[in-house]
């Protein structure tokens, strides 16, 4: 359950983050600690920019094909919650 003080990191500054810790050669731990930036945080940046660089893990979705699946099971939901509605009503 997220925490209702989460922070939002722009775009641009987890690609700078991600671009430090790639380009630095220290670990992802000490570019989060000067950048004030939860570990964990960077390393999900850092993990999802591999995928989407086709360097992940295999079976690791990219970002384009996670934002499809979101699509794709929200409009499964849509169109379940309709066909119920539609089972409901007499028929003619």
């Amino acid at each position: 359950m997220g925490s209702k003080y989460t922070k939002r990191y722009s775009e641009e500054c987890k690609r700078d983050a991600i671009v430090l810790v790639r380009s630095s050669g220290r670990t992802v731990t000490e570019v989060a600690r000067e950048l004030g930036v939860r570990p964990e945080s960077l390393r999900n940046w850092v993990r999802r920019e591999q995928a989407d660089r086709g360097e992940g893990t295999a079976g690791e979705l990219t970002s384009d094909e996670r934002g499809e699946l979101k699509r794709l099971r929200r409009q499964n939901r849509e169109q379940r919650q309709t066909i119920e509605i539609l089972k409901r009503r007499p028929s003619s």
